[in-house]
């Protein structure tokens, strides 16, 4: 019977118990497989873990949950060539349905115990990585003032983000940034957000937002030219039109790496959901079929 490691978020949504691992183990067993489950409570386990894992030599290592989840166990396992396998157990699930994962439980762990695998990259921003996206500016203040809100007043994360955006747009801050990218070019701009994705993202279209491959090797950057809260709105009316592409007042660039330079020593960089201070300049790159994913044959 194959030994796999099992990795879930014990703090996401309800469910994530002692109950949860032993189903799990039972499912994963029907399949042949022995699966050694953890119940994490932090990131911090969650990486213990997977090192764990590697330590023993396990060949399959599992994580179950959100999408920050996902990236704090990738995290280990990118570039090792272990098999990498995604329990889609929270509430987006961006990677798992870009690379093509079935986001019923038990039909995740059927591709787990039978599928393919798959090479996809990995991005990079001051060596932490990214499976999804990364970004400056907006996003992270109003996932920093999301969290706040749940810790301090304990609103519920849908209306701790509805308030935090809110705020944010009251507030309105740009960033001032250079972009220098790896075919010599360099682009100043003054901007509320800059986006940085693992791969080209859908810009038209009813799948918009989605990504059609991960192993195109390549960043894809967009940028806001300092529009207004007017303008901005209707670059978000654009995106659920299917239209953001069409935008003028819009940049999308591609590149393998860059570096990105601001007026500030440290600033706030979102990495799939998780908000990290990091000094600058921010110096991404594509690490192309870094993770060896496992999907459905």
């Amino acid at each position: 019977m194959t030994i796999i490691a099992v990795i879930i978020n014990g703090s996401a949504g309800s469910g994530h118990d002692d109950e949860q691992a032993t189903s799990l183990r039972e499912k994963f067993a029907a399949h042949g497989m022995q699966a050694r489950v953890t119940l994490a409570s932090s990131g911090d386990e969650m990486i213990a873990a997977a090192r764990a894992a590697l330590d023993e030599g396990l060949q399959i290592v599992v994580a179950g949950g959100g999408d920050g989840t996902i990236n704090a166990v990738a995290s280990v396992i990118a570039g090792t060539g272990v098999a990498f396998g995604v329990l889609p157990m929270g509430t987006l699930n961006h990677f798992a349905k870009d690379v093509g994962i079935p986001l019923l439980l038990d039909e995740a762990i059927a591709t787990i115990a039978s599928g393919a695998r798959k090479q996809v990259d990995v991005g990079e921003v001051n060596d932490k990585i990214f499976l999804n996206n990364s970004s400056l500016g907006l996003y992270p203040d109003i996932v920093r003032d999301r969290e706040k809100q749940q810790n301090r007043l304990g609103r519920g994360k849908w209306l701790a983000a509805l308030w935090a955006t809110l705020g944010a747009l009251r507030r309105y801050p740009f960033i001032s940034v250079r972009l220098s990218l790896d075919d010599g070019t360099d682009h100043a701009r003054r901007t509320p957000f800059v986006f940085i994705g693992n791969n080209a993202y859908i810009m038209q279209g009813f799948s918009i937002g989605a990504r059609a491959a991960l192993d195109g090797g390549k960043l894809s950057l967009y940028v806001a030219q300092r529009p207004g809260r007017l303008a901005l709105l209707r670059l978000g009316w654009s995106a659920l039109c299917g239209r953001l592409a069409q935008e003028r007042d819009f940049d999308v660039l591609s590149t393998e790496k860059m570096e990105i330079d601001t007026r500030h020593k440290r600033i706030r960089v979102a990495t799939d959901g998780e908000v990290t201070v990091m000094l600058t300049p921010l110096r991404y790159r594509i690490r192309p079929g870094a993770l060896s994913v496992i999907v459905p044959s």
